[in-house]
């Protein structure tokens, strides 16, 4: 998966947004305005923070070396993922999508149905 392809499919995700607060090189997706992703897209290798369950996040970070707590992130709730072809797209996309869903389980049910959105979808 390439920056581009990254970048796509976060954006793919249902009323997601990019947005720039850290700066013109730090993409952070959005989703109601609340953070599910955050990467910079340039960076080799790449790389993306993502929300996770407390307890997953530590299973992923114990069988994948390319999984470590989040950067500059709260650790038991977030993970960077190094994009290093160690990681199928395919569970590159799942970390992504859970992340998303994680945010989107939080909001209200309004805004839940307005993305569409059921648990366990």
């Amino acid at each position: 998966m390439n920056a581009e392809a990254l970048r796509d499919y976060c954006l793919s995700l249902k009323g997601t947004s990019e947005t720039f607060p850290f700066g013109p090189k730090v993409s952070v997706f959005k989703v109601s305005g609340k953070m599910f992703a955050l990467s910079i897209l340039g960076q080799i290798p790449l790389r993306i923070s993502l929300k996770c369950e407390p307890e997953l996040a530590e299973l992923l970070r114990a069988t994948h070396a390319a999984v470590l707590p989040g950067y500059h992130l709260n650790k038991r709730h977030w993970n960077t993922v190094i994009i290093d072809g160690s990681l199928t797209d395919h569970m590159v996309e799942n970390m992504i999508e859970d992340s998303y869903d994680l945010v989107v389980s939080k909001l209200p049910r309004a805004q839940q149905q307005a993305l569409d959105w059921r648990p366990n979808a």
